[in-house]
């Protein structure tokens, strides 16, 4: 019974403990992690059903591992293939417990080197940066605040780079920190950029700054938001009265309306006639004068919407120097065109010299042979002044001409000025009254009387045309005064007396600006064809070559007043001015006459023969070196015309002299650009008569040379 009893034991336990064993090698390899096992076992009761549900399960956990390595996979390959580093690390010591494999593009150590040191991540960083990211972090962990912080590390090749930092915490139920979770972004490519976009815009910066001309740049609103030093120069704004002002501050009011069109049209277009373009317009400065500037506009697009930057120059040198070198060109065309005068004024000079001789001749000798209370006389003696003046005439054109020295001569100032005043009084208007105050007395100089009556003229009738509209006085004063040496009114003037000349109107004035101008050259505020700009700086220069002094006092409005001081000639008096005629001196010799002209020819042989002198005429330069070469022993003297066909004067005395070295020759021209007394003298011609001559002059000149022989 008992060997039944243990029997049906053994077989008891066998059933029962085996399927149990099996459960529990099954538990084991799940616990070894071999989810591939399996309980076989076909059994139905509660061990076999148990088995069942543990296959079950380890099948329900293969497939839950499956997917969750297939998750694990999915994203290791998606951190692994990320070009920013994320890591996990101990919120309290900062070491890294998991990090990508970007690691090693960005630090330059493998996974297993960064996670192998706990303290690579602390060695890393900047020597420089690491206190200040240190203190980051711990702020940062205290208050469990994500955020964002750059720093540089330094790579195990020692290379320097720039790193973005963000860090966040991951906490338990109770708000804890367990772990440090980031993303580390390398940015040195970034910071590059920004470096070289810093310095690029230090260097935009500093060209702008230094630029002298004005950059201006406008925003959406046409406000002013680049205001540099060359802009505060140009309109006197300085760069905080400006930025967020209109551009219309710095508009002048007129074109204000224009503008602003233009400018709401370019905001909406990007376009405008003025854009990309170089333009010269007005400005408005601080103090509301408006200047000459050159602008050149371009453009940009921000956000849809076009930005407008403008390079402005102040040009006002530029147009001053434009206006200056017109008027220089304005002065070379009055230049050519006196020379041209001059040019034409010696050949007038020439003809009218020579209709004049016969004239003048013909008076003179009528006046020899009229008795004094003949009715004819006065009617003569007229005819021989205005002749006079007709030559002075000719020599004021002449040295206006720049073409003949003056000859300064005791004069009285008084029928100068008297004479002037009657030929103004004939060309000006009738709506000018003209009042004389002139010392009838004293007021002797020393000048060229032509350059006397060529200031009278030419300050009167500046005069004349400040009136010419309004009409008005001219006053015309002259009288002797007294100046000592306090009282010099420049450098070049001597204490003593003067002849003051006064000349004033009542026209429109002048005022400081253009006073100080007028004495220059070529200046005129004289339209077109009513002045070269040539005579206030003619009549400057003559009073100044004299010793004198000019002054001028006006306003606008007012009239002006000029003053001219001459000095009077140590005691000089009235009989200075016309001294007792000598006789005209006469002779017996025999003279060869020679012009080309008849009328001058006969004239000239009638006022030799009437001085006593045997005068042989040729008209034809040849004919008279025929006649000289036939007999040379005949002639004391030879006079001749300088300007004559087939051989001129010069050449004429040349041959003669080749002939007779001795035989004194008088070359006589009506004009001559070549001719002149030293020339003749060193062609062996013993003095140069300029006609028309009147008979004193010719016989003193003739005894002059023949007394020397």
């Amino acid at each position: 019974m008992a060997a039944i009893v243990a029997l049906m034991g053994l077989l008891f336990a066998r059933t029962i403990t085996r399927p149990v064993l099996h459960l529990l090698k099954g538990a084991r390899e799940v616990g070894r992690g071999n989810l591939e096992y399996r309980i076989e076992s076909g059994a139905k009761d509660e061990i076999g059903q148990l088995g069942g549900a543990f296959n079950d399960m380890t099948g329900n956990l293969r497939l839950s591992l499956g997917a969750l390595q297939e998750s694990e996979a999915k994203y290791r390959n998606l951190t692994e293939s990320l070009e920013e580093l994320i890591y996990r690390a101990d919120p309290e010591t900062f070491v890294a417990t998991y990090v990508n494999s970007t690691v090693e593009k960005i630090f330059g150590y493998t996974v297993e080197e960064f996670l192998g040191d706990s303290s690579l991540w602390e060695s890393a960083i900047h020597p420089e940066d690491k206190e200040r990211v240190f203190a980051w972090f711990t702020e940062a962990t205290r208050k469990m605040e994500s955020g964002a912080i750059e720093y540089r590390i330094i790579r195990k090749d020692k290379t320097v780079r720039w790193v973005e930092d963000h860090p966040g915490w991951e906490k338990d139920q109770q708000g804890n920190a367990i772990s440090l979770n980031g993303v580390l972004s390398d940015i040195t490519g970034r910071k590059q950029a920004d470096e070289m976009l810093r310095k690029s815009e230090e260097k935009y910066r500093a060209v702008v700054e230094t630029s002298v001309d004005g950059v201006i740049s406008v925003d959406l609103q046409k406000k002013i938001s680049v205001w540099n030093k060359g802009a505060e120069r140009v309109f006197r704004f300085t760069e905080e009265e400006m930025l967020g002002q209109s551009l219309m501050k710095i508009v002048p009011e007129r074109y204000k309306k224009e503008k602003e069109k233009g400018f709401v049209e370019f905001l909406k277009s990007g376009t405008g006639p003025v854009i990309g373009k170089t333009l010269e317009i007005q400005g408005l400065r601080k103090d509301g004068t408006e200047i000459p500037v050159e602008l050149s506009i371009s453009s940009k697009r921000d956000n849809e919407t076009h930005i407008a930057t403008a390079i402005v120059r102040d040009i006002s040198d530029r147009k001053q120097a434009e206006k200056e070198k017109e008027n220089l060109q304005n002065q070379l065309i009055q230049v050519q065109k006196m020379e041209t005068i001059g040019t034409l004024a010696g050949g007038i000079a020439h003809d009218f010299n020579n209709l004049l001789f016969p004239i003048m001749g013909h008076t003179e000798l009528l006046l020899m042979d009229t008795p004094d209370d003949s009715p004819f006389r006065g009617d003569l003696n007229q005819i021989n002044t205005a002749s006079l003046r007709a030559r002075d005439l000719v020599k004021q054109i002449l040295t206006f001409a720049r073409q003949n020295s003056s000859e300064l001569i005791l004069m009285k100032m008084k029928p100068i000025v008297k004479e002037a005043l009657r030929l103004i009084r004939s060309t000006i208007s009738t709506t000018i009254e003209i009042k004389q105050d002139i010392n009838p007395d004293g007021c002797i100089i020393k000048a060229d009387p032509t350059q006397i009556h060529q200031i009278v003229m030419n300050l009167t009738t500046n005069a004349y045309h400040a009136m010419e509209e309004t009409g008005g006085e001219l006053r015309v004063g002259l009288k002797e005064i007294e100046i000592g040496e306090q009282d010099m009114l420049s450098k070049n003037m001597e204490p003593g007396i003067y002849a003051c000349l006064s000349i004033a109107d009542t026209g429109i004035g002048m005022n400081k600006e253009l006073i100080e101008k007028i004495f220059d050259p070529f200046f005129t505020t004289k339209e077109s064809g009513k002045g070269t700009g040539m005579g206030l700086s003619v009549v400057h220069g003559i009073v100044n070559k004299m010793g004198g002094s000019i002054r001028v006092y006006s306003e606008p409005g007012k009239g002006s007043e000029f003053y001219v001081y001459f000095p009077v000639e140590k005691n000089s008096s009235e009989e200075h001015g016309v001294q007792p005629k000598e006789p005209v001196p006469c002779g017996n010799e025999q003279i060869l006459l020679v012009d080309d002209k008849e009328a001058i020819l006969t004239i000239e042989k009638q006022m030799l023969e009437r001085l006593g002198y045997q005068v042989t005429s040729r008209n034809s330069s040849l004919e008279a070196l025929e006649a000289f070469r036939a007999n040379p022993d005949k002639f004391d003297l030879i006079i001749t015309d300088m300007q004559m066909p087939n051989m001129p004067g010069d050449k004429l005395s040349a041959e003669l002299i080749k002939i007779l070295p001795d035989i004194p020759i008088l070359l006589c021209t009506g004009f001559s650009e070549t001719m002149s007394e030293e020339k003749a003298a060193s062609l062996g011609i013993k003095g140069l008569l300029l006609k028309p001559i009147v008979m004193r002059d010719l016989s003193q000149k003739i005894r002059e040379v023949l007394d020397k022989k």
